[in-house]
């Protein structure tokens, strides 16, 4: 198991010269069957302004945890009860008077995650990350229709992409791969625990880019 570590990123802009809107998300384009039977879910979306100061501040702790997951409108809205898991573990879902709970990880494949529906019925799963003081997970990777005695198994690489787009919101359930291309992607393992970056528009080009501060 990968010792325990945080990532702290500021992203900041000043006097931009264009209003722009920036969403964030963890996603590994190697993932097999992504897209398919598993989906990324947006992590932050945040707004600069055209002239002044801005920043927003993001948090990734590699603790990951499963969510019983509950979506609207194809949101992620709440994680019905979840568990914490290291890498190399297996949880189970059970369901008992309308109570759902995972059961205390036990060993299984090493590198991965697993989770396994025992509920009698079909369910959606999420694995997200759990920041320090924080009681409910950050979904990052979510699972539809996981039916029962089905389990899902994941292995969650923090690849941090950065997208100008304002056609999502936070928590929303990423069905396809998004249009736009990424300004900047980094695996967060390979920075330091705090981190600043520079948003900047070129005013000839209209090309934006992210620096180290």
């Amino acid at each position: 198991m990968a010792p325990p570590f945080s990532r702290h990123l500021t992203i900041q802009s000043n006097d931009l010269g264009k209003e722009v809107t920036i969403m964030f998300a963890l996603i590994n384009s190697d993932m097999q069957s992504l897209y398919q039977d598993r989906f990324p879910v947006v992590w932050k979306v945040s707004k600069f302004g055209k002239t002044g100061a801005y920043r927003t501040q993001l948090t990734y702790t590699n603790q990951l945890a499963f969510t019983k997951a509950q979506v609207a409108d194809g949101n992620f809205i709440s994680a019905g009860t979840s568990i914490r898991v290291d890498p190399g573990q297996k949880t189970v879902l059970t369901e008992g008077n309308d109570v759902f709970s995972f059961s205390s990880p036990q060993s299984g494949s090493p590198g991965f995650v697993q989770a396994v529906n025992n509920t009698g019925s079909i369910q959606d799963i999420a694995v997200g990350f759990l920041n320090k003081g924080d009681f409910v997970p950050t979904p990052a990777l979510y699972f539809d229709d996981v039916g029962d005695g089905s389990q899902v198994t994941a292995q969650l690489t923090p690849i941090l992409r950065v997208y100008l787009t304002s056609d999502y919101q936070e928590s929303t359930i990423l069905r396809g791969a998004i249009e736009t291309p990424a300004i900047w992607s980094q695996d967060l393992t390979g920075l330091a625990d705090h981190t600043a970056w520079n948003l900047k528009r070129d005013p000839s080009s209209g090309r934006y880019t992210l620096v180290h501060a």
